[in-house]
């Protein structure tokens, strides 16, 4: 318990460990264990020092932080009363005791009782016992010996669902290397900086436009994603889970592959080679590609009568081994991703590594999106309250949408929802693409736009397929906003719409990991100031209409992306570094 950075006090009863947990700073931290405990350290690590939950027990041990503390001491009062001051902290008898037998096991069920989450972790082959007898003891110990905590440690450092890339090309060494961090002080924060710092070297020697300077970054980026997976492992490993180190994980991927695609972009110019079309299209697409991801999560991950025949064919191929990993590299997950941008990059050009990247990401998106469509046309769900607000927080819509929302309702059932969506999007992008530039119509068509997603959103999206709407209006923003730059014929309209995307991604990534994280989504007053999705929309439009000539076009997305940068980001640190933001979020490799 000392090892774990507890003070260690003996109570001969539970009313003196009561008087001893209520003496307790009301900061700390408080455990109560059973003095016949056996078991392994990392059984203990993990059910005393997780800070991701409030309150956690593991057979014979239970601990509470701070938020818990005062349920624990009036569940360890009510039982005092009930079996009288001097009772005993572990009931007599003999035989392996039941979780209800011991003090913490009772306290544990009296908080469940009350309404206080109780985290039990999965212990797996850790041992972890309240024996009563000699033979019992004898045979416990020997059960912890037979295993090697530290081996099951670096084991449970690694995720369960890692894609095949990361599982048999990263984690076989990348786990080892956590464990020296961990062994050095080194924190996960500041292996997630090294990671996003070497990233950033990356894209600036893919800027030099130099073979050389290609094959530093290739290397560099395949650096910089073992620090990746190294800062996870260790997190794990030492369990030190923390609220910003949700947010800089949550952010620094996204933030380190769009700096390396403006790297690219950058260097191929320095070569006479403009692709920054390219590479404002890739981030886009992987953009959009993780909207369809989060919606369709959050619309059914609490669905009533959850079932298909598409998932139970799914079950069933999971128990092929060859197909899980088939699967996991069709998707092009961020490991397979990172390492065939790497290797591109190393050894043919930056039109090429985007031209890979849009094919490879168009077809995953096409498996992975046709797959969800056949799961929610053939599952018979009722979708909930909270699925649908999700939704809705997810579709970002601003004042113009909401005012639609207020006046019209759409009707109700059916898939009415996405198709009106659908509709808008299609009239927004086409106008974008095919309507003169610098007319009136591209305005108008934004209006139409701004209205049917108004009326997309005017009842709650619980549709079997309004889990699309989302990701139907991120492609229509994010194609304008390119089609748009790339129609001008300005120079450095492109990178300022890069930048633009940029800021906008990163406010709806912050969305969905609030969200995910159970805490909500930004701010209503966040939404309206930036003016949400339609808003943004018609205001690309109407300064793409206006200043038609010189480069005022430019300086106006430049300003756009940067007051949209700052208001997003000072409320977003500002959410991620308060008491209430979530510890941890995924514990899956996200595409």
């Amino acid at each position: 318990m000392r090892s774990l950075g507890f003070e260690v006090t003996a109570a001969a009863d539970a009313s003196e460990a009561a008087e001893l947990l209520a003496a307790v700073p009301a900061s700390r931290r408080v455990a109560l264990v059973d003095p016949r405990f056996v078991g392994h350290v990392h059984a203990l690590r993990l059910g005393l020092t997780d800070p991701r939950f409030a309150a956690a027990a593991i057979p014979g041990a239970l601990t509470a932080q701070p938020e818990a503390r005062p349920a624990l001491l009036r569940a360890l009062r009510r039982a005092v009363t009930a079996v009288g001051a001097g009772s005993p902290v572990a009931p007599p008898g003999a035989g392996t005791v039941t979780e209800e037998r011991t003090v913490p096991g009772r306290l544990a069920v009296a908080l469940d009782a009350e309404g206080t989450d109780v985290r039990r972790p999965e212990l797996g082959s850790l041992t972890a016992t309240v024996p009563t007898g000699p033979e019992e003891r004898i045979a416990a110990r020997e059960a912890v010996a037979a295993v090697d905590d530290e081996a099951v440690r670096l084991r449970s450092a690694v995720k369960a669902h890692d894609g095949f890339f990361t599982t048999y090309f990263i984690s076989p060494y990348s786990r080892y290397i956590a464990r020296w961090c961990a062994r050095r002080g080194f924190t996960p924060n500041q292996v997630t900086t090294a990671s996003l710092i070497t990233a950033l070297i990356a894209a600036g020697s893919a800027a030099t436009g130099t073979r050389g300077g290609y094959v530093a970054a290739g290397l560099l980026l395949l650096f910089s994603f073992v620090l990746d997976c190294t800062d996870g492992q260790l997190a794990r490993y030492s369990l030190q889970y923390s609220t910003m180190g949700a947010w800089l994980d949550a952010t620094f991927d996204r933030a380190k592959e769009y700096a390396y695609y403006a790297g690219l972009a950058l260097g191929a110019a320095r070569g006479g080679d403009d692709v920054w079309v390219l590479a404002l299209g890739a981030m886009v697409l992987q953009a959009c590609r993780h909207v369809v991801d989060f919606s369709f999560n959050e619309a059914n991950h609490d669905a009533v009568s959850n079932t298909s025949p598409t998932a139970a064919l799914s079950d069933k191929l999971d128990s092929v081994g060859w197909t899980v990993w088939l699967r996991r590299m069709i998707v092009l997950p961020i490991g397979e991703r990172w390492a065939m941008i790497a290797v591109l990059t190393a050894v043919t050009t930056p039109r090429i590594v985007f031209y890979a990247l849009l094919v490879g990401c168009s077809l995953a998106a096409c498996y992975t999106t046709a797959g969800r469509l056949l799961r929610s046309l053939t599952r018979k769900a009722k979708r909930t309250d909270r699925a649908a607000r999700a939704l809705a927080d997810l579709a970002d819509s601003g004042p113009l949408a909401q005012g639609v929302a207020a006046v019209l309702r759409r009707p109700g059932g059916g898939f009415t929802a996405p198709f009106l969506a659908l509709a808008g999007a299609l009239v927004m992008v086409a106008a974008a693409l095919f309507a003169p530039y610098g007319g009136l119509l591209t305005v108008g068509a934004a209006v139409v736009y701004a209205v049917l997603s108004g009326l997309a959103v005017s009842r709650p999206l619980k549709g079997a397929l309004d889990w699309l709407v989302p990701p139907v209006f991120r492609a229509a923003e994010y194609c304008t906003i390119l089609v748009l730059a790339a129609r001008s014929d300005v120079p450095h309209a492109v990178p300022a719409a890069f930048g633009l995307v940029s800021a906008v991604a990163y406010h709806h990534y912050d969305t969905v990991y609030r969200i995910r994280g159970g805490t909500g989504a930004p701010p209503r007053w966040l939404v309206r100031i930036i003016g949400g999705h339609e808003g943004r929309t018609l205001v690309v439009a109407v300064l793409a209409a206006v200043l038609t000539h010189g480069s005022g076009f430019t300086t106006a997305l430049t300003a756009l992306a940067a007051a949209v940068a700052l208001v997003v980001l000072v409320e977003s640190i500002r959410f991620w570094v308060s008491s209430s933001a979530p510890a941890v979020h995924d514990e899956g490799e996200l595409a």
